[in-house]
């Protein structure tokens, strides 16, 4: 088999406080002594078609807004400290897509919990913003 071109794509990637690009490189094959089809490996699946973010990238997107109460916003001013240029539109795109992804897992969640006899849970708070006031208030999960 002898090489006659390449495909790459890029990705992005996140290691906590540490980004990176990864490439993913597909060589492309061929025989020299025979007309058999040109080969490649299969490209790896993505969460976000012909996007950049890999799965530990949503994911920290996703933590950072749900778990650490950082908006899109300011997610996007301290992505930008660190030379990547996101705006809060992409962002919420990835979380959409998340949740897409995460449907099923939801679904069966609430199926479960529907079929049992007693739930529990506590009243955790976290700040919300009150949008008349121009103020936070106290929300509950």
């Amino acid at each position: 088999m002898t090489k006659i071109g390449e495909d790459v794509s890029k990705r992005l990637d996140v290691i906590p406080a540490q980004w990176r690009v990864l490439v993913t490189r597909r060589p492309k094959y061929i025989c020299r002594h025979c007309s058999g089809p040109v080969v490649q490996a299969h490209a790896p699946e993505h969460v976000v078609p012909s996007g950049l973010p890999t799965e530990a990238a949503i994911a920290h997107v996703i933590v950072s807004k749900f778990g650490d109460h950082t908006p899109f916003y300011r997610q996007a001013e301290i992505y930008a400290r660190q030379g990547i240029r996101l705006d809060r539109a992409t962002l919420g795109n990835w979380s959409g897509r998340a949740c897409f992804h995460l449907q099923p897992i939801a679904d069966h969640m609430r199926h479960r919990l529907a079929m049992a006899d007693r739930l529990f849970m506590d009243e955790t708070t976290a700040p919300v913003l009150d949008p008349g006031r121009g103020q936070t208030k106290k929300g509950y999960f």
